[in-house]
């Protein structure tokens, strides 16, 4: 049996997330916050040693904000592909109907 390759994408955690995080981390053990959140305990521990270090400019993001037209050519592609799957649905719905039909014809013709 043929392996599946699957995409595992990286979970995103708002500035707001991350801080409620380390706030509980002053009433609650890092492994109780961590079981409760399905988080692993490095990835908070960096998160505290980020807010520790500079809390106002903890948790900033990458930068990488959505620009208008990136948002556009998104969307306009999403179209692109769905327009495509509509339109191959559409010829292998044609292509059953007529099949069934070729069927039916040949039940009624046999003896």
């Amino acid at each position: 049996m043929g392996k599946r390759c699957t995409m595992v994408t990286r979970r995103q955690f708002t500035k707001e997330f991350k801080q409620g995080i380390i706030k509980e981390l002053e009433t609650n053990s890092l492994t109780a916050v961590c079981r409760e959140h399905s988080l692993h305990p490095s990835t908070v521990s960096n998160w505290k040693t980020d807010y520790d270090r500079d809390p106002r400019e903890a948790f900033k993001g990458h930068g990488r904000l959505w620009k208008p037209e990136a948002k556009v050519a998104q969307y306009e592609r999403l179209i692109g592909e769905l327009y495509a799957e509509n339109t191959f649905l559409k010829k292998v719905y044609e292509q059953l109907k007529t099949r069934q039909a070729e069927e039916r014809r040949g039940r009624r013709n046999a003896p």
